[in-house]
């Protein structure tokens, strides 16, 4: 009944927050404006983000006084990164704050979670593990969380993109908590996907509202957060949840390499990342998301499913899904040229 009682409040608040930031009387009704870098055609409001957020703490506060989550220091700072990082973002979407500002809350919300512990003893893949010294995991955890972080924000372009991410990949990360008995774990998660799915009754396309940089940037903390809690505890290794996470992941990884080696800034947005691109070639948002959650859901399915599975499965099932990677990439490129 716990459990229940707080996933309902944070489903329940971030809906009704939502509905009330949507409307213009509203203190927190900031609208963002179609661009040309944009896939949407009409202002709309962008405060989302503060609705999920201020959901998910309601739920993890519930959680906590009813014991459903135990309140360690691992707590005290991951929910310190959520308010900095919601905070900040909730300004940027208002005044527009430099990349090196954000980059630098972005740092300081990493080194939180190096605060927490959560920093790898040896880096897990399939049947191997590297033990690595102190001075090469801080600065790879350090990267890890920057690179999830700014992963959402990057992807957060489309009509329940991210907000769809986080409910796959999240429930996911429950799902496997729970099969390895952490109920704590499974909990802290499923709150997660209830505030993003209480987000997607108004986000969902046609869109009423966006989640703006005070939720994406959080949902990608949150995303690194709980691999590495997961890592940490043993509940399931690092490479597991990079793999769940795996459809945003390629994207964005594939995006910011080809935007590199063009010679473009890459902190600049932009419409080039694969969804933006199949929207372009006449997908519709509703569309492209569908296909978009059948991805998502395969790729946390499978990877659950090899988990228990024997090195070479998990080998095979990786690979596989680069190959499926690659594929997508050639098709949605060899599209483009047909069509012009």
């Amino acid at each position: 009944m716990n459990m229940w009682m707080a996933l309902a409040l944070a489903f329940v608040a971030a809906a009704v927050l939502c509905w009330r930031f949507s409307s213009p009387n509203s203190l927190f009704h900031v609208l963002d404006h179609p661009g040309e870098r944009s896939l949407h055609h009409q202002p709309t409001p962008r405060s989302g983000g503060v609705a999920l957020v201020l959901a998910l703490l309601l739920g993890w506060g519930v959680a906590v006084g009813m014991g459903g989550v135990a309140w360690s220091d691992m707590m005290s700072w991951l929910s310190a990164g959520v308010v900095l990082l919601a905070m900040v973002g909730s300004i940027d979407d208002r005044v527009d704050l430099s990349p090196l500002m954000r980059l630098l809350v972005q740092l300081l919300a990493a080194f939180f979670l190096l605060a927490a512990g959560l920093v790898p003893q040896q880096l897990q893949l399939p049947g191997l593990a590297v033990a690595l010294p102190c001075y090469l995991m801080l600065p790879l955890v350090v990267l890890y969380v920057l690179w999830m972080t700014n992963l959402f924000n990057f992807m957060d372009g489309m009509d329940g993109f991210a907000g769809g991410m986080a409910v796959f990949g999240f429930t996911t990360m429950a799902w496997l908590g729970w099969r390895a008995g952490d109920e704590g774990f499974m909990l802290a998660a499923l709150i997660v996907v209830a505030a993003s799915a209480g987000f997607l009754v108004f986000n969902f396309p046609p869109a009423k509202i966006f989640m703006g940089d005070a939720g994406s940037p959080v949902l990608g903390f949150l995303a690194a957060a709980f691999s590495l809690w997961a890592d940490r505890d043993g509940l399931f290794p690092l490479w597991v949840a990079v793999l769940i996470f795996s459809p945003f992941i390629a994207d964005a990884s594939y995006t910011l390499l080809k935007r590199l080696l063009g010679g473009k800034k890459i902190w600049q947005a932009h419409r080039e990342h694969i969804y933006q691109r199949l929207v372009q070639m006449g997908w519709s948002h509703r569309r492209t998301v569908l296909w978009s959650y059948v991805l998502m859901l395969a790729a946390g399915l499978t990877t659950a499913m090899a988990l228990n599975q024997d090195s070479t499965v998990q080998w095979a099932m990786m690979i596989q899904w680069v190959l499926i990677y690659i594929a997508i990439i050639v098709w949605v490129s060899l599209r483009e040229k047909r069509i012009g």
